[in-house]
């Protein structure tokens, strides 16, 4: 990556760790994590803190609290599940946005240090931090949120919450196998992602209009833009994949990369907000 895209990139991580995560953790109901999203901070600042140090050993030490962190997001995926024992289609969604940041996290801490992790080129493991807190936590969370809202038996729905879960999860075995794997990766996370668009757009808008006509407005963008945002992805990975002509990292940062951030992440986030989803029957 060339120094204006990963300085852009590093914008883009410091909206996902500084809003988009705190954010996102006041819509699951979840006990323990009222504390998670107090001791924030004393993540969140350190791990932004080290997007701009020059790697070395004190950039990988604000990593490293970072990493923590989400680590400690992660330790109550196992504890919400042996709560609820329940392995629903919106309950997988909320369990992946729990855990997936800590993917990011540790990305961040070998990125910082210069440490290849698994032998990952450290651009690639610059961009699986983005990567999980949008398209891990914040996609999933949302999806589980859909999902818990659709109508009973919404197959549609259903189908959502499960492939934003897998698709993430098949982007990342693909990068331990070859760029067709995470080709298909792309595919079923980018069907998913179509879906809790569709099913905003097509169900959630039109009710929150008639009410609050903003959170609409909100719902409306962020459906919107995944239309787009998505698209560009699946063009990526065919490129990777197949030798086809395709946009340039600095491109996909300031196309996909932002539209997703902005677009969709942050306007979803504070549509579910509005709504009152933290107030409400979480996803099981």
């Amino acid at each position: 990556m060339g120094p204006g895209t990963a300085e852009l990139v590093n914008l883009i991580v410091l909206l996902g760790m500084g809003a988009v995560i705190p954010l996102g953790l006041t819509l699951i109901d979840e006990p323990g994590l009222a504390r998670v999203r107090r001791y924030w901070p004393l993540a969140a600042v350190p791990g932004a803190l080290s997007l701009w140090l020059p790697r070395g050993g004190l950039a990988t030490g604000c990593a490293a609290l970072y990493a923590l962190g989400t680590l400690a997001l992660a330790a109550h995926a196992p504890l919400r599940l042996r709560r609820t024992r329940s392995l629903a289609p919106r309950e997988i969604a909320v369990l992946t946005a729990l855990a997936t940041p800590s993917v990011a996290g540790l990305a961040l801490v070998a990125e910082r240090s210069g440490h290849r992790l698994l032998g990952f080129d450290l651009d690639i493991l610059a961009l699986t931090v983005p990567h999980f807190h949008f398209a891990g936590f914040t996609a999933a969370l949302v999806a589980g949120l859909v999902c818990r809202t659709a109508p009973a038996g919404s197959a549609a729905a259903r189908f959502a919450a499960l492939s934003v879960p897998l698709g993430t999860l098949l982007v990342l075995a693909g990068y331990f196998v070859d760029d067709w794997a995470e080709l298909a990766g792309a595919v079923v996370l980018t069907i998913g992602m179509w879906l809790v668009g569709l099913l905003t757009w097509r169900d959630l808008r039109p009710r929150a209009r008639t009410a609050d006509r903003p959170t609409a407005a909100l719902l409306a963008v962020s459906s919107a833009v995944l239309a787009a945002t998505m698209l560009l992805a699946l063009w990526w990975a065919l490129g990777e994949a197949s030798g086809i002509p395709h946009p340039t990292l600095g491109w996909m940062a300031a196309t996909h990369g932002v539209g997703n951030a902005l677009g969709f992440a942050l306007c979803s986030l504070l549509a579910w907000r509005r709504l009152g989803a933290a107030t409400e029957e979480t996803p099981r």
